[in-house]
């Protein structure tokens, strides 16, 4: 199995949250977990990084992110290769209570990917749920190019259709769709367009499929099998379409499924029919997709479909921490 370069799951957002549960990812890794989104304000999520990195130090198995060579040396690079680097990533320009100094404060506590918007509007631009989509607004142009300046990816996922174009037509490096997966292969309004996937190939960006099962098309309990084949096939279309070098993996893995699920329960107004009619939200934890349970794994069900040890190692990692060595500082 290849090293792996997981770029978004997302831990409990809770002060309490045991970090010792990232230690179910293989030593090696690097792994994007988030810190806040749309209802967190800035001392919320610089609370949440703060009492994270505490935690994850002392367990001792991980490293908080420095460079993109340090996330992801190079082969034949001295490597410490018995911790993973930890990195966190806000899925909403929210916890920047509208002030862009704030990205610099956060990217010094380890923050390296940020969402202009999670699902619908706010002071950057629009959403995914949004009706009425008129992209980026000045404000987040500006967002756009302060991460440019201060090395954090700029991410489209959770942005709607006209937003992300707008952010591959404004961002002077590569953009990401941290966990995304391609609306051509099952029509939900979180997942993306060709022409999307497109725009962010053309930056030299890097599209990281997700594991969920509604943006998947396979939300039973017992379809864990199924999530990852069908992993397996946005991999191989986004591969078709922009190139194997422009895929990677998101698995936006929730460690904390009972909360988000009892949330969908409890605010149903916050989130459109596409999120709640399904029921139960199912995700495809990192044994699944790792073959750690009783199934094939990602790697084995895209070896069998003829991906080469090199086209698999870019999509677990290599895809991504290249990006990474043209966006951050």
């Amino acid at each position: 199995m290849p090293r792996l370069w997981e770029q978004h799951c997302c831990p409990p957002l809770l002060p309490t949250a045991d970090m010792g549960e990232l230690g179910r990812y293989p030593l090696g890794s690097y792994l994007s977990i988030n810190i806040g989104y749309a209802p967190h304000s800035a001392a919320d999520a610089r609370a949440l990084a703060e009492q994270f990195r505490r935690d994850a130090l002392a367990d001792g198995r991980f490293r908080m992110v420095s460079g993109a060579e340090d996330a992801w040396p190079e082969p034949g690079a001295d490597t410490v290769d018995d911790t993973s680097v930890l990195a966190f990533d806000l899925e909403d320009s929210n916890p920047l209570d509208g002030d862009l100094d704030n990205v610099d404060v956060f990217h010094e506590l380890g923050l390296r990917s940020l969402l202009p918007t999670y699902n619908t509007r706010n002071a950057a631009g629009c959403g995914c749920l949004d009706t009425e989509d008129t992209g980026l607004t000045a404000y987040g142009r500006d967002l756009i190019g302060v991460l440019n300046e201060v090395g954090v990816f700029a991410d489209g996922s959770h942005c709607s259709v006209r937003t992300g174009l707008d952010i591959a037509r404004v961002s002077t490096v590569p953009m990401i769709y941290s966990h995304s997966n391609f609306a051509a292969l099952h029509a939900h309004p979180r997942n993306i367009t060709d022409d999307q996937a497109r725009a962010c190939a053309e930056t030299g960006g890097v599209i990281g499929i997700n594991g969920v099962g509604i943006f998947l098309g396979h939300n039973a309990p017992d379809e864990g099998a199924e999530r990852v084949r069908a992993m397996a096939d946005h991999i191989a279309y986004g591969a078709e379409l922009v190139g194997i070098e422009h895929i990677g993996i998101g698995s936006d893995y929730s460690f904390d499924a009972d909360e988000f699920n009892a949330m969908l329960a409890d605010s149903p107004e916050s989130f459109s029919e596409e999120y709640t009619r399904y029921g139960q939200l199912q995700w495809t934890p990192p044994e699944d997709f790792l073959g750690e349970s009783g199934f094939p794994g990602l790697n084995q069900v895209l070896a069998e479909r003829g991906f080469s040890d090199a086209d698999r190692a870019a999509v677990f990692g290599g895809n991504f921490a290249r990006v990474a060595r043209k966006v951050w500082h």
